[in-house]
């Protein structure tokens, strides 16, 4: 992932949203979107009022699936649906990635 933006009716609420989740505060803010830096590689998560979609533009989502890495996937579940997220999936475990993989 580089950049991944959603759309929000409610700006404001999904701003406090994920400044509690990330820990941090929008590095930048204007008028219908904030963004957030996140990760190792300060990938920008932003935020968009639908207000500014463009004509024709679905906001709803629309299938794309975004995996955030995280250390402890429990811990970041058990606050996910403490902040009221939804679980579609349960977590499933997967074989460990090969390092002929990595190199």
């Amino acid at each position: 992932m580089s950049t991944v933006s959603y759309w929000t009716s409610d700006l404001p609420a999904a701003v406090e949203w994920y400044s509690d989740l990330l820990g941090k505060k929008p590095y930048f803010e204007r008028l219908g979107y904030a963004e957030f830096r996140i990760g190792d590689y300060e990938h920008e998560l932003g935020l968009i009022d639908t207000r500014h979609a463009p004509a024709g533009h679905g906001i709803d989502p629309g299938g794309a699936i975004l995996y955030w890495h995280v250390d402890d996937v429990q811990t970041v579940r058990r606050r996910l649906l403490e902040k009221g997220a939804t679980e579609l999936e349960p977590v499933t475990e997967a074989e460990p990635v090969p390092k002929s993989w990595t190199n």
